[in-house]
């Protein structure tokens, strides 16, 4: 014999409660697989904004040309693509400029410059300075200053002098520690490299 309830007037059946229950989870059920399927028609086709894109630019005088996607960085590009890998990945959110190249003249942190924007952009990194089996004055005044301990921030110190020295030939002590303050040397040897960022401004002005 059906059990019955009643509530607020309304008589229901143990059978017509049990077969409420089968279709309500048939039908979220249901809702789960369109849900899913529109998932996956969505990851098909990414918008444009997200897709892949061919950039061409120019890298230590020699053009190139390849594919990026939005997430990557200038920095990725050139250890990872093009195997450039004087520019260091530190910090890796620009606080310690390791990464730093020059882009169109100008000192700046490949972490944090999205790969898209280097369309069309002229790019110098650590490996294009020298010429042949020449090192750069800057590179030269380095070495001979004992401007580094460890090493592994020099390559940025030495781009952001070469940029410093373009637009200030021959800098103060001031602009020396304004110019280089985008840069962190762990060891401390902020001495020495002020000492070869003055010697490589007289090397460039004598030459």
């Amino acid at each position: 014999m059906e059990k019955t309830s009643k509530k607020k007037g309304r008589t229901v059946t143990r059978r017509a409660f049990l077969r409420g229950l089968g279709g309500g989870a048939a039908g979220a059920a249901l809702a789960t697989r369109i849900r899913g399927q529109s998932a996956g028609q969505a990851g098909a086709s990414l918008p444009p904004a997200l897709a892949r894109k061919t950039i061409t630019f120019t890298v230590n005088g020699k053009i190139v040309s390849l594919d990026v996607e939005p997430r990557d960085t200038l920095l990725e590009v050139l250890r990872e693509k093009l195997r450039l890998t004087g520019a260091k990945k530190t910090c890796d959110r620009g606080e310690c400029g390791g990464c730093t190249v020059l882009i169109d003249g100008q000192a700046a942190y490949s972490c944090l410059f999205p790969a898209v924007r280097a369309e069309g952009k002229k790019i110098i990194t650590v490996e294009g300075l020298a010429e042949g089996e020449t090192l750069h004055p800057v590179q030269q005044a380095y070495i001979e200053k004992d401007g580094y301990q460890c090493g592994y921030c020099t390559p940025g110190f030495i781009m952001s002098t070469v940029a410093l020295l373009g637009r200030t030939p021959s800098p103060s002590p001031a602009d020396i520690k304004a110019g280089l303050s985008g840069n962190l040397c762990r060891c401390g040897n902020y001495v020495k490299i002020h000492e070869a960022v003055a010697a490589a401004s007289q090397k460039m002005r004598k030459a």
